[in-house]
């Protein structure tokens, strides 16, 4: 009976556990990395078609999204999920192969232009992805169930997203029985229409997450709907769009609640009637996903709104695009807007046009919403880039930059805290995972040393044997070797080369006199003028 780490250890994305127990092999997440990748995962233990069961806490593709990849290998086992998240998967899994169909046959495209005609493959196909979801078998919150002969879980609401759920997992061996507690990514409390986390009372070993694991969230709750508002109002009397790169699932759904209010306390006085587009297809089916599993996720507050019939996603002016027509008229109206579009942070999707047409425009404001993962086109806006590239074509930034504060789907350090203190005795093992290399070590350190947990932040391959308690292998950190892209021709190497001379050359230019440094400068900048026209 053991525990092996692979995937989102010391790092944010590709959350990823192996369980071999009761004569069985369980995968509890199977997630896609997206961002930046720091260290290498080792490969499972054991090949896809010897995978019994995969244990879904969430749909976020980050935890579910390399399950039809997982398939495509020769996976056939069932993979257990709450019902919201089923219903979530069914369209985000269809929706990132979808992705991966096109992103190959761009790169393919591309290159048979460079002269390197070799034919890329998608990671994974829609017949994969299709599969998937026939696979999945929906759970009920609160509910035991045995999976097999020595196999028991259940899910809790955890208040992260729609569906999203910790695992309490239950593993007999041997006459010997031992617990497991999954945290899945721990939610944000009085976050809007969503339950907030609940907590879980037993287990012998915990695997939660410390993505926010060094920050904490303002004492003060921000007033999103009087942030917005003053958004939204200081950019429509410009003349601009409000752009907001957001998360389809979930954080989408979270605007919508906030405009609503605005719109019916009137605080956009002088923009009453403004319209809202939401250009994104997923976006839109997970609306309705949201509609349809309200009696069972959504929080009192929202219940309430139901109860009085009236739709707390809702409001007129809320125009939902699905073609590329409809997205691409958005921008051909010259009326200020709202624009909700995916991705959320920038590196796909729809929200990358939304940019091109209002990233160089000063009365327009991009509005970010949500975390941004280092390596993301997000972050860079965020970080303060005075220019982007999008679709090969570099784009000045000069609209407004801002950001709802505070807004988060993830527990602060004290809520992550409050949660692991909730079980009424300590457990044997906390394992923390799911963040940034610094956060995952200063985390469990915390735990340790401020709070008296036996805590370990451990790296991709650890292995532990949950019934002597003891290491069977501990993981090393194994930087990810930088992957030059075979579609990079010869002479952009060329280029990049010279870019790192000219580098050199500047770093050495500081015995320069006055004179001949000014000089240096300007012919620099002269250079830059030229080829950035």
């Amino acid at each position: 009976m053991k525990l092996i780490f692979i995937g989102a250890d010391h790092e944010v994305t590709g959350s990823c556990h192996f369980i071999e127990a009761a004569g069985k092999n369980i995968l509890v997440d199977c997630g896609m990395e997206q961002g930046k990748d720091t260290f290498e995962n080792v490969p499972l233990p054991v090949s896809a078609p010897e995978i019994d069961y995969v244990f879904l806490t969430h749909a976020h593709v980050d935890h579910s999204g390399n399950l039809p990849l997982l398939y495509s290998k020769g996976f056939r086992g069932k993979i257990f999920a709450t019902d919201a998240t089923a219903d979530l998967c069914s369209i985000m899994l269809r929706d990132c192969a979808h992705i991966q169909m096109q992103e190959a046959e761009w790169r393919s495209r591309k290159g048979k232009r460079t002269k390197d005609i070799a034919q890329l493959e998608p990671a994974y196909t829609m017949e994969d992805a299709e599969n998937t979801i026939r696979s999945i078998v929906p759970c009920n919150y609160g509910k035991e169930i045995e999976v097999a002969e020595g196999i028991r879980i259940r899910f809790t609401d955890i208040g992260h997203l729609l569906g999203s759920s910790s695992i309490e997992v239950w593993l007999t061996e041997k006459n010997v029985t031992k617990k497991l507690v999954f945290s899945g990514d721990i939610g944000n409390k009085d976050q809007p229409l969503i339950k907030d986390p609940q907590l879980t009372d037993s287990a012998d070993v915990v695997v939660m997450e410390s993505t926010y694991g060094d920050r904490l969230h303002s004492e003060e709750k921000p007033d999103y709907v009087k942030d917005l508002a003053e958004v939204l109002n200081r950019t429509f009397a410009r003349g601009g769009n409000v752009v907001i790169p957001s998360f389809a699932v979930g954080r989408t759904q979270e605007i919508l609640y906030f405009i609503r209010s605005i719109k019916k306390e009137n605080l956009v006085p002088a923009f009453p009637k403004f319209p809202v587009f939401v250009d994104s297809p997923l976006a839109v089916e997970a609306t309705e996903i949201f509609q349809k599993n309200q009696y069972d996720c959504y929080d009192e507050e929202a219940l309430e709104l139901i109860k009085k019939r009236i739709n707390p996603i809702t409001f007129p002016g809320l125009n939902l695009s699905i073609t590329t027509e409809e997205s691409r008229a958005i921008n051909e109206d010259p009326e200020p807007k709202v624009i909700i579009s995916a991705s959320g942070m920038c590196d796909a999707g729809r929200i990358r046009h939304h940019l091109k047409h209002n990233l160089w425009r000063e009365e327009s404001t991009i509005l970010f919403v949500g975390y941004q993962s280092v390596g993301t086109t997000g972050r860079a806006i965020v970080d303060g880039a005075d220019q982007v590239r999008l679709f090969g074509e570099t784009i000045d930034v000069k609209a407004e930059i801002a950001q709802l504060v505070g807004l988060s789907g993830h527990a602060d350090k004290n809520g992550l805290i409050e949660w692991i203190e909730g079980f009424k005795e300590k457990p044997q093992k906390v394992f923390v995972v799911h963040g940034e290399d610094s956060v995952c070590t200063s985390f469990a350190k915390c735990l340790s040393q401020e709070h008296g947990f036996n805590s370990y932040a451990p790296y991709s391959g650890t292995e532990y044997d949950l019934i002597s308690g003891n290491f069977l292998k501990e993981g090393l950190p194994i930087p990810v070797k930088k992957k030059e892209s075979t579609l990079v021709s010869d002479v952009y190497a060329r280029l990049k080369a010279a870019g790192a001379r000219l580098m050199g050359i500047i770093v050495r230019a500081e015995g320069m006199t006055n004179k001949d440094k000014a000089k240096f400068a300007d012919q620099i900048n002269s250079l830059c003028d030229k080829w950035s026209r």
